[in-house]
């Protein structure tokens, strides 16, 4: 919430309860945690430039006003913008109720085609030969499968189907689910990895534990649910949280920002120059199929792109790096 004070008669002081509606309309609308904050930051921010001024006393000249800031002096990029704009027109037409209509008088950002950071099959194997344990298991997911690294630390028991060697990622990005390719090769560790889970869920219902948080409202509708070993977190935390809601202590998932800081360390180890992170595995997944002569459709559906347009980036990638032939090699013995 933005702070107040006794004297400030602004409107966000009078109702400090917007924010709390706006998160309960996102929860209702199931979008993710993390696009939940982002509105809610952008929402404080576009408040904020506009003196603290409520939402209702502000109108579509104002929000034109404030994306053209973030365009030209912030230097914002296309997607960053497009992101603060449709936070704060969910905050009219979801929560407010109010339509702005067109806007028109907005520079936009530039859209600038940046290629992914991929890495080479040989750089994979270096990299594959420093890994070991959840780390390793975490990256053969999302190299194996394409995934994000918070689609992968979201994971439940019941998402991984060993049989049909399938994963299905659930409330993706766009509220989506999809499914995806369960590597054969990592089939071994990943029931070793799930009997250790198993043991650690059995511990934690017997010291009075072992329930965890459950999507959407499915607590009100299966009150035990959350005991069960299908619910639980596929990469646990070795510590618990409160679910406040509830009152009941639960582990989350690992953080990403301790497997990030794990993959860095790796990539480092591996003697990777490149400035990459967990996403260029998901990259590298996409851009060598490609290279294995899978069709872009396919691959489309594999990642969960809404548009083929998304998914043409990795032709891109590799169009850079093949189908033409030095003149250094064609004409100079070297």
């Amino acid at each position: 919430m933005l702070e107040s004070k006794q004297h400030n008669k602004t409107i966000v002081t009078k109702n400090p309860k917007l924010l709390d509606k706006v998160r309960l309309t996102l929860k209702a609308h199931r979008y993710s945690r993390k696009t939940e904050e982002a509105y809610l930051r952008w929402i404080k921010n576009y408040i904020i430039f506009n003196g603290k001024k409520h939402p209702e006393e502000l109108g579509k000249k104002e929000l034109e006003k404030y994306l053209t800031f973030l365009a030209v002096n912030k230097k914002v990029s296309a997607s960053t913008q497009n992101q603060a704009m449709n936070a704060i027109l969910y905050l009219y037409s979801k929560v407010l109720n109010i339509d702005l209509g067109l806007l028109e008088d907005v520079k936009r950002a530039r859209r600038s085609l940046k290629l992914p950071t991929v890495f080479s099959q040989n750089e994979i194997s270096e990299i594959f030969k420093q890994l070991n344990g959840v780390t390793k298991i975490i990256v053969s997911i999302l190299y194996g499968g394409g995934l994000r690294l918070g689609e992968a630390l979201r994971l439940r028991v019941k998402d991984i189907d060993i049989d049909y060697k399938m994963i299905t990622v659930r409330d993706s990005k766009g509220e989506k689910d999809r499914q995806t390719i369960l590597p054969t090769a990592l089939i071994p560790e990943i029931k070793n990895h799930l009997q250790k889970v198993k043991k650690l869920h059995e511990r934690d219902l017997k010291s009075g534990k072992g329930e965890t948080i459950l999507p959407s409202a499915l607590k009100d509708k299966y009150p035990n649910a959350g005991k069960e070993f299908g619910w639980q977190y596929v990469f646990p935390s070795d510590k618990f949280v409160l679910a406040e809601k509830y009152n009941f202590y639960y582990r989350h998932h690992l953080h990403e920002s301790t497997v990030q800081k794990k993959i860095k360390d790796i990539l480092k180890k591996a003697e990777i120059t490149k400035h990459a992170g967990s996403h260029a595995f998901r990259h590298s997944f996409a851009t060598h199929l490609l290279e294995n002569g899978y069709d872009i459709r396919t691959i489309q559906e594999l990642l969960g792109h809404s548009s083929v347009k998304t998914t043409m980036i990795y032709t891109h990638v590799l169009n850079s790096g093949t189908g033409v032939r030095s003149p250094l090699d064609a004409n100079i013995r070297y």
